[in-house]
Parts: structure tokens; C-alpha cells; sequence
């Protein structure tokens, strides 16, 4: 059951359910290419399908399908096509001139969707040959901010147990989110990371992953893990960015004025898919926080232009805030995530005295909502429903 819905009312859900996106995406496409990207499963080529119904003449090839493969080598699709969506496209040599190729010499008439369940968009930091010819738009597991948007329930415990991915989110028991999420991980391990990079220790890259489970909300050292796993610690930061370029983790670095500095400090890392998280629920809790916060900032680079990332604070001293909103390089506001500990908590205290910075502390059990020398304390469901997208 959730909030009231049987097992067949939520399949009817997902049926109709939109994704937020798919007005913005159908906006773009009049403007440029399409880059639908984010973790496998949340929900890309189901979206990139929806939007072909809005076309009479739509053509969906994926990469993975032989005949595909195929049909977009030789380009064979009719001349009149009026949709061409291309699934899993970076897996192809060479995938980015054929893509420029493809799209400097299109007929006006054709918009192009590329989705992908890597980082379609990572080329960006290392010469971009599409410069200027395409939007990126990121799909992330649901949120309580789009269930919110999308009117539909919202259920916290059920994000955390079983996060935010569609089918684990609406399947019909726990045993069956837990199942899926069994084939998730094995897939994302043996067939996407072999597909992505050249991993030779899978068996190094299946215990790091365990490591991390059990690491989140806590600054991860790549030297620690290195000797946990008798690796080098440049192999760890090389598994870790497989990782992360998978949509399986993501970093959040300390905030430094001087980002290039941030870097070099120990990051934290949390999962995209909140339901691996093999902490206790305070953990998983900051998990779901940090994937909405971060879900909020690629909306908001999307769709507003706004250069917003997520950091954390921490000061030599140890002092240390769960999360920092960052907006063209200045922090807009520090949150601490509790999941049950309603008092005020002393590090969000000092960073709000010291530098005058806007604060709140989520809290997902709590009672009264109230405000503690101009720091908000306030239920968690409430805030996070209330992110852009």
C-alpha cells in the first residue's frame, strides 16, 4: 500500500505519469539537439518515448540493438523523419563527430534526443566539439519536489527504502524493490563498467562499492581505501570516477572560494540510488537530502542558467555542516540534515554567527517547526517538496 493507492492505482500512475521535463524538452528541440542524460533506469528513454508521441513521424534507435547499431551507422531513417531518438549513443567510437556530423548536416525539419546512461555531458570539461548545438537536460530518480509538482503522494519513508527510481518506487512489495535493485547493481557492475572503461578487478570495484555503502556522510580518503582494498590510490580515484560517471555516485566536495583547492580535500560520497546506502537512517537520510539538493542544482543550471552546485562545510577545526547551496561561487544557504534531533545543532550555530549565512536544519521526525536565532528548523518534508524541480 501507499498513502491509500493499491498496487493497481500506481501502475496507473505510471502509465500516465509526465516527468516534469518533458515541456522543456519539447521546447528545446525547437532550438537545438537534446541530451537526455542521468543513472540507467530512471526513466530516459521512457521520457524520450513520451515526448515522440507529441511527433507522427518518430524513429527510436538504440545502440545496444544490432539492428539499430546498424541503422544509425548508414543513417537509414526516412527522409521525412520528424523525431530521431538515439539511445545509449556513447557507446559508439567516435560517437561525438558522428553526432556533430549528423546534426550540422540534418534537415531543418529533424530534431535529434540523445539519452545515455553515462555522462553524455562530461566532454564539456575536455573540448567540446557540440559546443552550441545542444540543451542537456538531467533525469534524476524521483523527488518529493516532482512527485510534489506531479501531484502525486508523497512518501519520504518510501524514497529512503526504496529511492527514487520508478519501477523500485512503485513495485508492489519490498521483496520486489529489493530484487530489482539486486539486477541493478549487477548490471551496473559487470556490463556497464566493463562497457565504459577498462576494468581489469571487477572484484576491487565490487568491495570499493560495498566500502562506500557503508561510508556515506562521512569524508571519504582515497588513501584509506586504498589500503582497505590493496589498491593503488590513484585505482581508487580512477574506480570512483567510473562510478561517478555512471550516475552511480556523486561527489560533494568542502567549499572553498578557490574550487581547484576544494578538490584536493577529501570529498563525500553519496549514491543516486538511496536504497543501497548501508548506513543507519541518519545516513541514509543526509543520502536523500544530498540527491534531492543535487537533483535541485542541475534543474536549476538546466532550465534557469544558474551556475549551482552542492558543497559541504568543514574548517580545520573539524567544525563541520552536512551541505552548502552554492550560487556563482557564493554560498546561498548551509543545510544540516537530522533525521530525529530537533535541537539546534552547534556547527550550523557557528557558521551562521561567523560568516552571517543564511541556515536551516532539516529534520525528518520532527513535532514543532520553529526558528533558533534566525536559523530555521523545520520538517524536512516540507523543505524538500519546495526545491526547484
Amino acid at each position: 500500500m501507499h498513502n491509500g493507492l493499491d498496487y493497481c492505482e500506481l501502475r496507473l500512475i505510471i502509465v500516465n505519469m509526465e516527468r516534469v521535463q518533458t515541456e522543456a524538452i519539447l521546447a528545446d528541440l525547437n532550438k537545438k539537439m537534446v541530451l537526455i542524460v542521468g543513472p540507467r533506469q530512471a526513466g530516459k528513454t521512457w521520457l524520450a518515448k513520451r515526448v515522440a508521441e507529441h511527433f507522427e513521424r518518430p524513429v527510436y534507435l538504440n545502440y545496444d540493438n544490432i539492428m539499430h547499431r546498424e541503422q544509425m551507422i548508414e543513417k537509414g531513417w526516412l527522409a521525412d523523419t520528424e523525431l530521431l531518438i538515439l539511445d545509449e549513443l556513447h557507446k559508439m567510437p567516435e560517437w561525438k563527430n558522428y553526432l556533430k556530423g549528423l546534426y550540422d548536416t540534418k534537415s531543418a525539419h529533424l530534431k535529434i534526443i540523445v539519452t545515455g546512461s553515462a555522462r553524455l555531458d562530461a566532454f564539456k570539461q575536455a573540448g567540446d566539439s557540440l559546443a552550441g548545438r545542444y540543451f542537456v537536460h538531467h533525469l534524476l530518480p524521483f523527488s518529493l519536489s516532482e512527485l510534489s509538482q506531479l501531484d502525486q503522494p508523497l512518501d519520504i519513508n518510501r524514497l529512503l527504502s526504496r529511492s527514487g527510481f520508478p519501477e523500485p518506487y512503485f513495485s508492489e512489495s519490498s521483496v520486489d524493490a529489493k530484487r530489482w535493485r539486486q539486477e541493478y547493481i549487477n548490471s551496473l557492475i559487470t556490463v556497464d563498467v566493463l562497457d565504459f572503461d577498462n576494468i581489469k578487478n571487477l572484484g576491487a570495484m565490487r568491495t570499493l562499492l560495498t566500502l562506500l555503502q557503508h561510508r556515506v556522510g562521512s569524508p571519504v580518503s582515497y588513501r584509506s581505501l586504498s589500503e582497505d582494498l590493496n589498491i593503488a590510490s590513484v585505482t581508487v580515484k580512477k574506480y570512483i570516477d567510473v562510478l561517478e560517471s555512471l550516475y552511480i555516485v556523486f561527489r560533494v566536495t568542502p567549499y572553498n572560494k578557490s574550487i581547484a583547492r576544494s578538490i584536493l580535500k577529501e570529498p563525500k560520497i553519496y549514491f543516486f540510488d538511496t536504497g543501497l546506502v548501508l548506513g543507519d537512517k541518519g545516513a541514509q537520510f543526509e543520502n536523500l537530502v544530498a540527491m534531492s539538493l543535487l537533483k535541485s542544482a542541475y534543474a536549476r543550471r538546466d532550465y534557469l542558467a544558474e551556475e549551482c552546485r552542492v558543497h559541504y562545510l568543514r574548517t580545520k577545526e573539524k567544525k563541520e555542516v552536512d551541505f552548502a547551496l552554492v550560487k556563482d561561487g557564493r554560498i546561498e544557504r548551509i543545510i544540516e540534515a537530522k533525521y530525529a534531533d530537533a535541537s539546534l545543532d552547534k556547527n550550523v550555530y557557528y557558521f551562521h554567527q561567523k560568516y552571517s549565512l543564511e541556515a536551516t536544519q532539516l529534520v525528518k521526525e520532527l513535532t514543532l517547526e520553529r526558528m533558533v536565532d534566525d536559523i530555521s528548523i523545520v520538517k524536512a518534508i516540507n523543505f524538500l517538496k519546495e526545491l526547484y524541480l
